[in-house]
């Protein structure tokens, strides 16, 4: 047995709530149940009882066995002072408050229907990969689909903690924070850590000043990253090189080593060489990206604004003194994707939110225009028979599986509550 269990059962009132007793056998009118807020303290706070016709207002507390109240250390605890009822699954123990009165004690175990608990086993009993994946054909579409909105709703303003960070850091600066946030999906899962970083250790006031030169962006990109670094005969890396050196010393710059950017794993047209070329042409070819960016109003304008390629150089090269057959290598349709989703969606939603302009629906109406990522969290939703029609669905899902599946919260989601219901 576990609580998040006794915590379902009395948030979705799942027992007679008219022939309730306590251990001693007082009878218990429930008036409110209490409000499920997750913090600090009780389980749930302001319910109002009745037992043995004396009115109660305060908190409640719900363990596995009563004696956990002195395991977790309740009795020094003030914010447990106010507890008017201790619900339990099993009673081993009294409990008393501060003054020697004793706790009055709901025993669940003599209340929760059979047919409750065996739900419950079966929902949480070991599957090949997600505890539901028997059921999950079975959910109701519509509580389904309103679930995932939420589902992505919940993943964006997860994002949007990194984003506030980032604007606090650079005092509002917009285009600074977009300039790190881009530089992050430019170096997909791989390197975006490592390329996030690397935008950070360059003042974007310095990218703002260079920023019509595309050799002296090259040469503050490669440079910071360490790849100028070491003797090379390549006339275009010598270039750059000499340029790096000036701009170091001109704007006190250092080379960020510790980095740790690969390209182990990484198709060459994903190295970080040509992400690292593409984003110097994206931010040469647009001034002022973000408020650029503020003016798209859908996917296709994000697109023409985004499709751009990797400067002359990295057309026929993967990496420095290498040359290979000629070949444009621009951002794909699916790479902006990966951009609009993880860093530019998630921005202009911030900016919204802010501003107090309601987006939600543009937002959801953008998201529905980009085709669905493929992924093999995605794939195996789709094969225990859950319909994946949108980005918003598959972002939902990626989001369910890491927050809810992972971490067993079947108890906290609409998928499992509505099993259990059932």
């Amino acid at each position: 047995m576990k609580e998040d269990f006794l915590h379902h059962i009395w948030l979705h009132k799942r027992i007679d709530v008219n022939q309730l007793y306590t251990t001693k056998g007082e009878k218990i009118e429930i008036l409110q149940f209490g409000q499920y807020l997750q913090a600090t303290g009780p389980d749930f706070f302001n319910a109002q009882l009745i037992i043995a016709n004396q009115k109660w207002a305060g908190n409640i507390e719900i363990h596995v066995k009563s004696s956990d109240w002195y395991l977790h250390h309740h009795e020094t605890d003030a914010n447990y002072d106010n507890v008017i009822l201790h619900v339990v699954w099993e009673y081993d123990s009294p409990i008393f408050r501060p003054d020697n009165t004793e706790i009055a004690t709901l025993e669940l175990k003599k209340y929760v229907a059979p047919k409750e608990l065996e739900n419950y086993n079966n929902l949480i009993s070991e599957k090949n990969w997600i505890y539901c994946e028997n059921q999950f054909g079975t959910i109701d579409s519509f509580l389904l689909e309103n679930w995932k909105e939420r589902l992505y709703f919940e993943r964006l303003e997860q994002k949007t903690i990194y984003i506030l960070q980032l604007l606090e850091n650079y005092n509002n600066d917009w285009e600074a924070v977009c300039f790190i946030l881009l530089a992050k999906s430019f170096g997909l899962n791989i390197n975006g850590e490592a390329f996030a970083k690397l935008a950070e250790s360059i003042p974007f006031t310095v990218i703002r000043k260079e920023q019509s030169d595309l050799n002296a962006l090259e040469a503050l990109f490669f440079g910071s990253s360490g790849f100028l670094s070491g003797d090379n005969q390549d006339t275009y890396f010598l270039k750059l090189q000499t340029k790096w050196l000036y701009l170091q010393h001109k704007y006190n710059l250092k080379e960020e080593l510790a980095l740790g950017i690969q390209f182990y794993k990484l198709r060459p047209d994903n190295f970080p060489t040509i992400r690292l070329s593409q984003l110097a042409m994206l931010y040469r070819l647009r001034v002022n990206l973000f408020t650029q960016l503020l003016e798209k109003r859908n996917v296709k304008g994000f697109y023409e604004l985004l499709m751009i390629q990797s400067s002359e150089y990295w057309q026929s090269h993967y990496t420095f003194d290498a040359k290979t057959v000629n070949q444009p290598k621009k951002l794909t349709k699916t790479f902006i994707d990966l951009i609009l989703v993880n860093s530019v969606i998630p921005l202009l939603y911030v900016y919204n939110k802010l501003h107090s302009n309601s987006e939600s629906d543009f937002i959801l109406d953008l998201l529905r225009e980009i085709k669905v990522e493929k992924n093999a969290v995605v794939d195996k939703f789709k094969v225990i028979g859950c319909k994946v029609d949108s980005v918003v669905d598959s972002q939902a899902l990626l989001h369910l599986k890491r927050e809810y599946c992972d971490k067993k919260q079947c108890l906290k989601c609409a998928i499992g509550v509505s099993i259990l219901k059932n």
